[in-house]
């Protein structure tokens, strides 16, 4: 028995995951849609690993074939373990869904409540004889950490094999609308928003289910819109190590992950690779100085709403991960080949990328100094759309992403 975990659409989470498996000292093979649609789950892969990112792109990129080689896959008697945007995946929407649980993806009641990060007070329901090999085993509460998580909407029949395990409870300490820590708001305020302004941020899912339990076919799902993958989150961690135990046949050589540090150590040291990889973290701090982005973890990077801090991390920690290692020889040929129009695209891409972050900064001194149709029509050639991508961002990130493939898929 073995673990797989699904590439496409995936980028930061993609990489968090995989980091997270190789924490774990836990085998996992990387798949892309193609691979999946091609017969790659064979029959010696027990658990499919699914991302948070885009579920709609992971969904276009398996098709009608790899959408319909995971539903075999499960209904055999294989597992779907699904994060943020990989649980959204399974769902019931006609798209982008697998329809492998009958639940579907809720809308949130205001924007806000889809900024929230950080940590997350959940409660765990009842254990039964199905779920409890997996299940923590304080059955209280424990803090889990969600970054800008999604909600279900349970199906309105009670018979529907769903069950809950975990529900969101209320804020942990650290946790973040946006760019706000609530830690830093004063006794009262949230409520005084709440009758001044009508404004809810975290009262509107509490209660509401964060990860969620069923069978389909012969096989069973497990979707979870908390990272049970983020490093150093001891709960969350040894949840998701019991659970590539239970549905992966795996053993892992440790319950919690340790903390991650992409930015420390270079062991790849092309010229051009290393200018890019400089260039990345210099963006970051200019946006650190002028306040559009702020510190978070040492793997990701806080921003403003309307900053593309989503791109620039995940631009910044495939150039990280690239460098830690010596390529692997595949890896290292293809470089050769795309590495100057690389070096070209991303300089441009600074270029206006700080240009970009500046006039953010001033907009946000002097609003009628920047137009703010001319700056979001900047931004979107950049980065194209929040939850598409696009712009030299998705043409840069196409390049990085096959190298990364293939430099893990090696190490693997």
């Amino acid at each position: 028995m073995s673990v797989a975990l699904l590439w496409d659409a995936s980028h930061l989470w993609g990489l968090l995951a995989r980091q997270a498996m190789t924490g774990f000292g836990v085998p996992c093979r990387l798949l892309k849609a193609q691979d999946i649609a091609q017969a790659g789950l064979s029959d010696k892969i027990s658990l499919l690993v699914v991302p948070g990112g885009s579920a709609r792109l992971k969904y276009e990129a398996l098709g009608e074939a790899g959408r319909e080689a995971i539903r075999r896959f499960v209904a055999a008697g294989g597992h779907y373990l699904g994060f943020c945007g990989g649980a959204g995946l399974a769902l019931g929407d006609p798209e982008p869904g697998l329809g492998l649980c009958p639940w579907r993806r809720a809308h949130f009641t205001n924007r806000l409540q889809h900024q929230l990060s950080g940590p997350v007070w959940a409660r765990f329901e009842p254990p039964t004889s199905e779920t409890a090999p997996f299940l923590p085993d304080d059955l209280s509460e424990a803090a889990l950490p969600v970054w800008w998580p999604g909600r279900f909407e349970p199906s309105e029949n009670p018979g529907d094999g769903v069950r809950v395990l975990a529900r969101y409870a209320g804020p942990a300490a650290g946790l973040h609308v946006a760019d706000l820590c609530l830690d830093n708001l004063p006794a009262g305020v949230l409520e005084d928003w709440q009758a001044l302004y009508g404004i809810t941020i975290f009262p509107a899912i509490v209660g509401s289910p964060c990860v969620i339990h069923g069978r389909f076919g012969r096989g069973t799902y497990t979707l979870s819109y908390s990272h049970l993958e983020t490093p150093a989150s001891p709960r969350a961690n040894a949840w998701l190590a019991a659970l590539l135990m239970r549905y992966g046949g795996v053993t892992p050589v440790r319950n919690s992950l340790p903390a991650w540090h992409p930015a420390v150590g270079v062991r790849w040291t092309d010229p051009v690779l290393l200018a890019c990889r400089e260039g990345m973290l210099e963006i970051l701090a200019l946006g650190r100085e002028h306040g559009l982005l702020f510190p978070r973890t040492s793997w990701l990077t806080g921003w403003r709403a309307g900053v593309p801090g989503s791109g620039l991390n995940t631009l910044a920690l495939a150039f990280n991960v690239l460098a830690a290692e010596p390529p692997a020889p595949e890896v290292e040929t293809r470089w050769k080949a795309v590495s100057a129009d690389v070096m070209r695209r991303f300089t441009l891409f600074r270029r206006g990328t700080e240009a970009c972050l500046l006039a953010q900064r001033l907009a946000a001194t002097v609003p009628e100094l920047v137009p703010s149709e001319q700056l979001a029509a900047r931004r979107r050639a950049l980065f194209g759309s929040a939850m598409q991508g696009g712009g030299l961002y998705q043409e840069l990130l196409d390049q990085l992403d096959e190298l990364l493939f293939l430099q893990l898929q090696e190490r693997a």
